[in-house]
């Protein structure tokens, strides 16, 4: 582990061009293309599925629509609440929104999906969030769940798109259907390179929802964007996703989410930092604390040892397109604790087999090569569904 480091430093010669991150102002967003969705709300009853991302400009799509004189009837909300202030995993109830008076509808917990009582008088769900487009991002999860809602109940769906922060690559092992989730519904790469509508058009063509069922979708698509380039989120997607180097850094930190290691929960840093109270030699330290998105964060109170990482996520990860290893593996071996993953590292991963080859040895280049035949395949599934300029 004394090497860590220094070995990650070298990594950047391996490194293509940097990327060009791309702000909000130079995109518009599907919702900010008002004039191609407001037609088709008119004299309609309205729900929308949002959170705090859900904004055009400073306005709240919600405030902006109800201006607008749109039946908005309900609001459908996602893992971290419509105000995006939840822990990941925490409980969601119903309540009111306290601005609007409208009603909200959790789907998270047992309820992932919305009832036909929940649409019982709906016309239109409009799903409007900011995903980071990795597949256990649960963001992905709730809208195929609305879609498959709106297509048992005739309902009409419009995905107003956005862009996608790491949609400038595809990597990591594709879903093994035996361990589908709602971490993982669908046969796709851990970082699948689409925006959520492009991907809602994927889920609709390939009949992957249930029954092989197909909604009434119309997307909104972007102006400005392409899979050349990423995007700087203007507004944090979930709590403990800070800033742009945690987005960057989380296809790859991930997956500690199914192991022993703290993930910076809990620290100004999270999916910055990795760390345990047992590592050994790690270059620096910190203490889990209760913060607002981490109220019981692991290892709270203690001293984890480990690594700072946003210097990778700031100049080399965002210039990379594949998932990093190297921090897991290595961590795997200097704690040398055999209860070193727990049960949730499959379901993030995909299948068995990740978590089987980092025990028996495998180098980082045979485990991403043994990825790659899958990825070919599910590339020629995307290619049908981009609605963008694509990377190759």
């Amino acid at each position: 582990m004394k090497y860590l480091l220094g070995l990650l430093l070298l990594l950047n010669t391996c490194f293509a061009q940097e990327l060009k991150v791309l702000t909000d102002k130079e995109i518009t967003v599907g919702a900010k293309r008002i004039d191609k969705f407001l037609p088709l709300l008119q004299n309609k009853n309205v729900a929308v599925v949002a959170n705090i991302t859900s904004k055009i400009n400073n306005t709240h799509l919600v405030d902006t629509l109800l201006s607008l004189n749109i039946k908005v009837k309900k609001i459908f909300s996602p893992e971290h609440g419509f105000r995006g202030t939840s822990d990941a995993g925490e409980k969601v109830g119903n309540q009111k929104d306290t601005k609007t008076g409208l009603p909200i509808v959790s789907l998270y917990g047992k309820h992932k999906k919305p009832t036909a009582e929940d649409l019982k008088g709906i016309d239109i769900v409009i799903y409007d969030m900011q995903d980071v487009g990795v597949r256990f991002y649960t963001y992905i999860s709730t809208m195929t769940y609305c879609m498959e809602a709106c297509a048992e109940n005739n309902k009409k769906m419009i995905v107003l798109d956005r862009p996608n922060p790491n949609g400038y690559y595809v990597d990591g092992p594709v879903l093994d259907m035996k361990w589908k989730s709602f971490l993982g519904l669908h046969p796709v790469p851990i970082v699948y390179g689409m925006t959520c509508g492009e991907y809602a058009q994927m889920v609709n063509g390939e009949k992957w929802l249930a029954a092989g069922k197909q909604c009434d979708l119309t997307v909104i698509p972007l102006i400005g964007y392409n899979h050349n380039v990423s995007y700087e989120i203007p507004i944090k997607p979930s709590p403990n996703l800070p800033n742009m180097t945690s987005i960057f850094l989380y296809p790859s930190l991930g997956l500690f989410e199914g192991t022993v290691m703290s993930v910076g929960r809990g620290t100004e840093y999270p999916f910055q930092l990795i760390g345990h109270p047992n590592i050994k030699d790690g270059k620096m330290s910190f203490v889990p604390k209760p913060t607002a998105g981490a109220k019981t964060p692991k290892f709270d109170g203690k001293t984890c040892y480990g690594f700072d990482l946003r210097v990778f996520g700031d100049e080399v990860i965002k210039t990379s397109r594949h998932i990093y290893l190297f921090w897991l593996m290595e961590t795997y071996k200097n704690l040398n604790d055999p209860n070193y993953f727990d049960e949730n590292f499959n379901w993030h991963a995909g299948n068995d087999v990740l978590q089987a080859q980092i025990k028996a040895g495998k180098t980082e280049e045979e485990i991403q090569k043994s990825w790659k035949e899958d990825i070919k395949k599910f590339k020629l599934i995307r290619k049908k569904y981009l609605m963008y300029e694509d990377f190759e």
